[in-house]
């Protein structure tokens, strides 16, 4: 039997830019595996089934063409392994499942959907540090920004823009804490690898600057133990039989300094495989297991 081919997918984007992508490769190459990038939109389409698994990676570009990723993935996990699995892609495209993994009984940061044609009033976008407002489907913080205490009649504003597009905006408490820093915990399998802490991204208020560096500052961090355990308890509460391949749960203090969860990214979340190195190595042999199986 030949090496198990393995497609790392990715976008023209992330071709060019995911610093991740050569990272993992190589790692899969020396774990034995035949891995190959392939954009998810590549053309000839139909060629999926001629891999053992595929590996979502960098498909940064998915948010704009939400319905045509959602259907590929649903189509390539028919003729392949596809990791993550199709039906956590779909739950996962839409930060609605914070109020799902809330509802489980994980600690989040207070989040109020508001999708078209629901009611809502000026109460729901006034905080005593401001408010945070974004649409529910999104990567790199694109249309997001926050405002300070009063002024809900901006925040507002925008997510009358967002709904006016026919999208849900989210509107969440601005915690003051995250100026120390997002963290962001690293799991391959269901096991801790590595983690980081990144310097904010909403520095100016109303401000929603869809250029700004996505991870400013990235750097190792060792998370404490109440960062790992709510990380922990939020990958328990995934409405998924199958433990995630790869799982990135972004992490964020409260006003009493307890970790509650900002984001978990199981689509294409920056692994900062080159901040640990033994990183991709752990990917490599989370993905050669998976490949086994296969």
């Amino acid at each position: 039997m030949g090496a198990a081919r393995v497609a790392v997918v990715t976008s023209a984007t992330g071709l060019d830019e995911d610093t991740d992508l050569p990272l993992l490769l190589e790692a899969l190459r020396s774990a034995g595996l035949s891995a190959e990038p392939l954009a998810w939109d590549a053309d000839p389409r139909g060629e999926w089934d001629g891999y053992d698994l595929a590996v979502i990676r960098s498909t940064w570009d998915y948010v704009g063409r939400i319905d045509e990723f959602l259907a590929w993935a649903e189509a390539t996990a028919r003729v392949t392994r596809l990791w993550n699995p199709a039906p956590l892609v779909r739950w996962n495209s839409d930060k609605s499942y914070l109020l799902d993994l809330a509802g489980r009984g994980v600690p989040v940061v207070p989040t109020r959907c508001i999708a078209p044609g629901d009611s809502y009033g000026e109460e729901d976008f006034e905080g005593s540090h401001g408010v945070v407002v974004k649409p529910s489907v999104s990567a790199g913080a694109r249309d997001t920004a926050r405002y300070e205490p009063g002024r809900g009649a901006d925040a507002e504003r925008h997510a009358r823009m967002l709904l006016g597009q026919g999208r849900t905006a989210m509107v969440q408490p601005y915690l003051p804490l995250v100026e120390e820093g997002e963290r962001a915990l690293v799991f391959f399998a269901g096991t801790f690898s590595h983690a980081i802490r990144k310097q904010t991204l909403l520095t100016e208020p109303g401000e929603m600057d869809n250029a700004r560096v996505a991870h400013p500052g990235a750097a190792l961090h060792t998370p404490t133990e109440a960062e790992l355990r709510t990380a922990r308890a939020t990958l328990a509460a995934v409405p998924s039989p199958d433990e995630p391949l790869f799982a990135r749960v972004d992490l964020v203090l409260d006003e009493a300094r307890e970790p509650v969860l900002m984001e978990l990214e199981l689509i294409e979340p920056n692994l900062f495989l080159g901040l640990d190195p033994r990183g991709p190595d752990r990917l490599a042999l989370a993905v050669a297991a998976a490949a086994r199986e296969a």
